[in-house]
């Protein structure tokens, strides 16, 4: 099953991750703002129920391969190989992967507790210098990861749980010498068809396991595309033949997805905005379920729902009920998937920007409490372009998709109730039924002034 209407919680990954394994929204936390690095300390709370313990406390084995990203206790001493407070005390019982993204130090393996090498050098991965294990290069991480999940999927024979979290096609791009050149659209292209081999690697797995028809699978991103991401060498020198040159001079490094239209790929297709923007091309994701005997080959559901909803939906599939302070911003998605539902299990849902902006969508309208992206694109937040514009913009998203129309002036109701609705989900400290919650920490609901982070190396 397709899922057309699916959205990350934010339009970057920590705060997206954060909500994926807690079925609560990511600005609840601490974490009202950009990304982790990969020394960050860790952003769910220990006694905070997460998918994975869930999932373990219904006698499932956890795994979780890949990019954690969520923080983790880690020392900067090179010989120090003892890692505290990571996935395996958040629910899972294995973990195998890095701390953050592929361009973060430190550039090293982490198997469960420890470190699986010193890091006794320095390197430079893409655009941050920092320790690194002698042997780690950027380009196995993607096959290693992608074996180690075939070899779980063959060898574990018990309800299990794993959440792979590849840390493709994100930067940098680094396909393997099978790809490069496969797609015609550089480093990119290559990383995004080595994405994709891998998925299928993992599914063929699946199907070799004997258990294709009890095993549910779910791929999906984090957030929209990255505007920084272009083509290659190559393909630069093509367009350059075709007076490109000007062009890409003037586009800068942040909109570098402009070389990619140019050469017929249009990432974010008819949405507007990219990776780090509260529009549409911020956080709605790609999202496909697979589960025989259940789920219709081949069917497509477009009822809007968001990755948080994943932790409730697990819930359903147990057959359990979640504690009052567990998933409090999380429905479950299974009717929808089995066909069971016509419409939206959420009453309204949220979205975040790299900024902290807000934006709430209920039916087909959605309010954003910004007046530009609420990330790198433009207007910027703080820009006197933005600060030019309305303070808020309202779209209807079944005529306008594209949000290029802001109706907020021909709406002033919609606004006030939507604005109303988001307060209270603050105040309540949740969106579902149930008692009231508290948040970790204040919420600002007004965030326009400040500025996004213009460094799309620093904060991807």
């Amino acid at each position: 099953m397709t899922l057309t209407d699916i959205h990350s919680t934010s339009a970057v990954c920590t705060p997206s991750r954060y909500s994926f394994l807690t079925g609560r929204y990511n600005w609840r936390s601490c974490e009202q703002s950009g990304v982790l690095n990969g020394y960050s300390p860790p952003l769910i709370a220990a006694d905070r129920l997460t998918v994975a313990s869930l999932l373990k406390q219904n006698d499932y084995t956890t795994y979780c391969l890949g990019k954690w990203h969520l923080g983790m206790d880690l020392s900067k001493d090179s010989h120090d190989l003892k890692v505290t407070n990571g996935p395996t005390t958040r629910g899972f019982d294995y973990f195998f992967g890095i701390s953050a993204s592929l361009d973060m130090p430190p550039y090293v393996f982490i198997e469960n507790d420890h470190l699986t090498e010193a890091v006794t050098v320095i390197q430079r991965k893409w655009s941050r210098e920092g320790a690194a294990a002698p042997g780690f290069e950027a380009m196995d991480v993607l096959p290693t990861l992608t074996r180690k999940a075939c070899e779980i999927i063959s060898k574990t024979k018990s309800p299990y749980f794993l959440y792979l979290a590849l840390p493709s096609p994100h930067t940098p791009l680094v396909p393997t010498k099978e790809w490069q050149g496969r797609s015609g659209l550089g480093d990119y292209g290559d990383y995004v068809m080595e994405t994709d081999w891998a998925i299928g690697q993992v599914l063929d797995a699946i199907d070799k396991s004997g258990a294709v028809n009890n095993t549910l699978v779910i791929a999906t991103s984090d957030n929209g595309v990255a505007p920084y991401v272009g083509v290659g060498p190559e393909q630069l020198r093509q367009l350059e033949s075709r007076g490109f040159s000007k062009r890409e001079a003037e586009i800068g490094n942040q909109q570098r997805y402009k070389e990619l239209e140019a050469m017929g790929h249009f990432s974010s297709a008819d949405l507007r905005g990219h990776k780090s923007d509260i529009w549409e091309g911020g956080h709605r994701v790609p999202a496909f379920v697979r589960w025989p005997r259940k789920i219709q080959p081949g069917s497509t559901n477009g009822q809007l729902s968001s990755l948080v909803d994943f932790m409730a939906t697990c819930a359903e599939i147990l057959q359990v009920k979640l504690p009052a302070d567990a998933g409090e911003d999380s429905v479950s998605m299974l009717p929808a998937w089995l066909g069971q539902a016509t419409a939206s299990a959420h009453e309204a849902v949220v979205f975040h920007s790299i900024n902290g902006s807000f934006a709430i969508q209920q039916g087909d309208w959605k309010l954003e409490l910004c007046s530009g992206s609420g990330g790198w694109g433009l207007p910027k937040p703080g820009s006197a372009e933005a600060k030019a514009l309305p303070p808020v913009q309202l779209y209807n998203m079944s005529a306008d998709l594209g949000e290029r129309t802001n109706e907020y002036a021909s709406h002033p109701e919609l606004v006030a109730r939507l604005t109303k609705l988001l307060e209270k989900y603050v105040a309540d400290g949740r969106s579902t039924p149930g008692p009231p919650q508290k948040n970790d920490v204040p919420i600002n609901l007004w965030k326009d002034t400040k500025p996004a982070e213009d460094n799309s190396e620093k904060n991807n």
